[in-house]
């Protein structure tokens, strides 16, 4: 019950975080609708994969009377700090590794040996990536325009709309007042994720003991192992979970399975019964969701 309203609670992190970035285009936005249109988004991803990322940013788009391109630039922003927080976890856990006696097996061996270098990497493309948005986006929409001067005039003037649109959603941490919630919030959620974890763990008597340490490189691995695929192993909570649970923390194949299933059924499946009961209240058609990315030309 404790892990259940914790990740409830870490959606409902998102919904403020959100509510932060579209503050300079809506100073004051619906709560309840940001967080419908999230557990919606969230359900649609677990139901379609991928491709139901687009699902949440245009229903906030829809919800608030935004346009869509400056809520995929919203969606970006927050990704970028998500792998923020992951590349900042993950290196805790690199580093306490190292000074244990915990023997690694094949698998995670390679993330040791590119471990640190991919961190720094991804560490810097994403700070890179949100200097470039923040403080230099309007001059890049004036390049590319004039370098889409072949274009009919009509096709010219949608991309500059379109450009515009997203210039205006990735200049919404441009003050440092709204990039402090921003992190704050950031920082929050991914706390109330530890503590998630730490309440997964408590339910079997293998992980009973974990302290908060253990949760940390646990959530590390997990976390970067989904993002970047490891060889011989591939990527995805469940698979990443068991390889760190049996040959890092040495459990046994069943009982690392049972955490990995039960940790992703509380983490991602929890919100599906809420998206889903608010989709039919608000007659939404999955069909239409389904295929959303095709109808907005992204």
């Amino acid at each position: 019950m404790a892990a259940v309203v914790l990740v409830l609670l870490s959606y409902y992190g998102r919904v403020l975080r959100w509510s932060v970035m579209i503050r300079t285009q809506r100073p004051h936005p619906s709560h309840w609708g940001l967080f419908s249109a999230t557990a919606i988004g969230f359900t649609a991803i677990v139901l379609f994969g991928r491709p139901g990322e687009f699902v949440r940013p245009y229903l906030i788009s829809v919800k608030e009377r935004l346009s869509f391109s400056s809520q995929m630039a919203a969606w970006l922003l927050e990704r970028i700090y998500d792998l923020l927080a992951v590349l900042l976890i993950f290196g805790i856990a690199l580093s306490r590794v190292q000074v244990s006696t915990a023997q690694l097996g094949p698998g995670l061996r390679w993330v040791f040996q590119t471990g640190g270098v991919l961190v720094t990497i991804l560490a810097l493309i994403c700070v890179s990536m949100l200097l470039f948005l923040q403080h230099f986006s309007e001059a890049a929409r004036h390049r590319i325009v004039a370098a889409l001067g072949f274009l009919p005039a009509h096709s010219r003037q949608r991309v500059e709309e379109l450009l515009c649109n997203f210039v205006i959603g990735a200049q919404a941490t441009a003050s440092w007042s709204t990039l402090g919630w921003v992190v704050s919030y950031t920082l929050l959620e991914w706390a109330v994720g530890v503590l998630c974890f730490a309440s997964v763990f408590r339910m079997f008597p293998a992980t009973a003991g974990f302290g908060l340490m253990d949760v940390l490189i646990f959530l590390g691995f997990v976390a970067f192992g989904s993002i970047v695929q490891i060889p011989g192993i591939g990527g995805g909570m469940q698979v990443v979970s068991v390889v760190v649970l049996t040959e890092l923390f040495r459990l046994p194949l069943e009982v690392a399975t049972s955490i990995a299933i039960a940790s992703w059924m509380i983490s991602f499946v929890t919100i599906v019964p809420i998206g889903l009961v608010l989709a039919f209240h608000e007659g939404l058609q999955w069909s239409k969701l389904r295929h959303l990315g095709e109808e907005e030309g992204v």
